[in-house]
Order: structure tokens, then C-alpha cells, then sequence
């Protein structure tokens, strides 16, 4: 999930930027997935489909074949599920569970082997949670922010709330340990790694009042000493969004808005840590949310998601070039 293409961004502004092209759908509509790339193959998993009902599926994509194909599907059907490979391991972790208005945070975490091609269980997250950013940086998976209960049973979206925390797992040891808490509570952010260091950007967080606000917030974690940076907000509050990193830049794509109106975002940025500046990429053709985004073969990606805040789901998958 955290791979992107080379773009000239010392040319900008006013350079000519290829545009995105429309590839191969995915076999059914699907939105709020998150995903991770393996030997220059995407996967993602879960999500819901275009009538919003919670899918157990698991597919990958072949940017060279242009095609899909199915892997076994997840033990139940779940939604915003945190996807992260190490080695030759994909992990699905937490996510929400129920047909809404049920919407339940779960802890467990499901591994697949990519040799192997089965499904085993491996330590549950130490808190039910769902619309988190997980990063596998040095052999770890980080877990960051998200949704978490608010008291057990909770099986109601508004039985959950923001968080702030991080847990990290160690596939050898198979142990969770508690990292530093993000300086933001949020949900629905994208995140990728650059140098060993963790960006989360973007987002929303979910008011006493009932409002629903996104947040441009931009807060880096270094693994290495343990600390939180914050760095050039977003040009726009964008949540429900994606991500992708290539050669050293941060990519993020769409997402949704529901104050003061319920909308759907086309933009994109890159953003450039030697300036800690953001610069336009070119709107996506079809405006998302709740997609996931990856870099292969030298070329941006971003998969399904909805055309409309909230509900629905397309199965539209882009591509951009340089």
C-alpha cells in the first residue's frame, strides 16, 4: 500500500501531468478496504459491497496481467480491516463486524500465508478496533488510531469512538506491545512510510455533538526513537482517503466530507519531506471515498470505493503514469 510512482515535482506548478486511465474493475463493487503490495502483486480484503453489506472476500491484482484473481475468503465478513504484509505473510487485522445499523469492533487478526495460500489466526489486537492505519515498518506492524468500543458489547457505530493509541506486533514473537500514543485521535486516515517513518494523514474525528469533521492534521512517528513529528497539514481536510509511497513521497487520494454537506473529493496531493511541502496531483477521474491506493509497475493505482458519501460501493480502479 505504500508504494508509489516517480513524478517530476520539481516541475510543478503548471507542468503537464499524464491523467488517470480507467483499468481493469475489480470482480464487485467494494468500498472501505485498505490493502498492501507483495512481489508486484495488491491485495486487499473485506469492505463493503455497493448495497453495504460486509463482504469476507480476499482478492489480489496483477498490474502486468491487468487482472484479478480470488484468494479464500476472510472466516467472516468484515469492513475496514487494517491490510499489512511482512515477509511472505498478509495480515488482516480487527475491522468491524454486522450488517448495519450493527457495527462491531472486532480484535481479531487473521494471517495468510502467500506461499502457502491458507488462512490461520494469529495473536488478536489488544482492543477491538476498525478504521485504523496499520504500517509494517522493520518486521513490525504498527497500529495506529482508529475506532475502538466505548464500553463491551458495543455494536452500534456510535458505541465507538476515537483513538489516539498504538499497539505494535511482532510476527516472530507473536506479542503485542503498547507504542506511543499518535498526538491525534482519529479515524478513517491514510498512512504510508517513508524512510523508516511512519505518515499518517488526514482523516476524521467524530464530536460529542454528533458532527462528523475532518481533519488536514500530518504527524509523523519514527520507530527508531520512539517520537511523534507533526509536518505540513494537508491542503484540504480529506477523511475516508488512501495513500501510496514511492521514492520518498507521500501520495493521497479522495475521500468524503459530511459537514457542511455530505461530498466526495476527486483531489490528490504528493507530499515531499525534503520541502515538508504538498503540490496538486491530477483530480481523479471518478471522485471516492473509501478506496485503497498502491504503486506498481511504475503506476499509481487507486482502488474502488464510493461515488457518494456514505453507502454504495463502485468497482472502479484507476491508474496514473508519469
Amino acid at each position: 500500500m505504500w508504494k508509489a510512482l516517480v513524478v517530476a515535482c520539481a516541475t510543478w506548478p503548471g507542468a503537464a501531468l499524464a491523467d488517470w486511465v480507467p483499468v481493469a474493475p475489480m470482480p464487485v463493487p467494494a468500498q472501505e478496504i485498505y490493502g498492501d503490495t507483495h512481489d508486484g502483486l495488491f491485495y486487499t480484503l473485506g469492505g463493503f459491497d455497493d448495497r453495504g453489506r460486509p463482504t469476507d472476500a480476499a482478492r489480489a491484482y496483477d498490474p502486468v496481467a491487468d487482472a484479478w484473481r480470488d484468494l479464500p475468503p476472510l472466516s467472516a465478513p468484515r469492513h475496514h480491516v487494517g491490510v499489512s504484509v511482512v515477509g511472505d505473510t498478509l495480515f488482516a487485522l480487527g475491522g468491524f463486524q454486522g450488517v448495519p445499523p450493527v457495527w462491531a469492533a472486532v480484535d481479531a487478526v487473521l494471517a495468510f500465508d502467500l506461499t502457502e495460500g491458507a488462512w490461520r489466526d494469529a495473536p488478536p489486537l489488544p482492543v477491538p478496533r476498525g478504521e485504523h492505519v496499520s504500517a509494517a515498518v522493520g518486521g513490525k506492524i504498527h497500529v495506529i488510531g482508529g475506532r475502538v468500543p466505548m464500553r463491551d458489547g458495543a455494536d452500534r457505530f456510535e458505541h465507538h469512538a476515537d483513538t489516539a493509541r498504538m499497539d505494535v506486533f511482532d510476527p516472530v514473537t507473536g506479542r503485542w506491545t503498547r507504542g506511543p500514543d499518535a498526538p491525534t485521535a482519529r479515524n478513517s486516515a491514510a498512512g504510508g512510510v517513508i524512510d523508516g517513518r511512519i505518515h499518517v494523514v488526514g482523516g476524521r474525528q467524530f464530536g460529542a455533538d454528533g458532527q462528523i469533521r475532518n481533519v488536514a492534521m500530518h504527524e509523523v512517528f519514527d520507530p527508531a526513537t520512539g517520537a511523534w513529528d507533526t509536518r505540513a497539514p494537508m491542503p484540504e481536510a480529506q477523511g475516508g482517503l488512501s495513500a501510496a509511497v514511492l521514492n520518498g513521497k507521500l501520495y493521497a487520494f479522495g475521500g468524503e466530507v459530511f459537514v457542511p454537506r455530505p461530498s466526495v473529493f476527486a483531489e490528490s496531493w504528493v507530499y515531499d519531506p525534503g520541502t515538508d511541502t504538498w503540490s496538486p496531483l491530477p483530480d481523479l477521474r471518478t471522485p471516492r471515498h473509501g478506496t485503497t491506493a498502491a504503486a506498481l509497475g511504475g503506476a499509481l493505482f487507486v482502488f474502488g470505493g464510493a461515488t457518494v458519501a456514505g453507502f454504495g460501493a463502485v468497482a472502479t480502479v484507476e491508474r496514473l503514469e508519469p
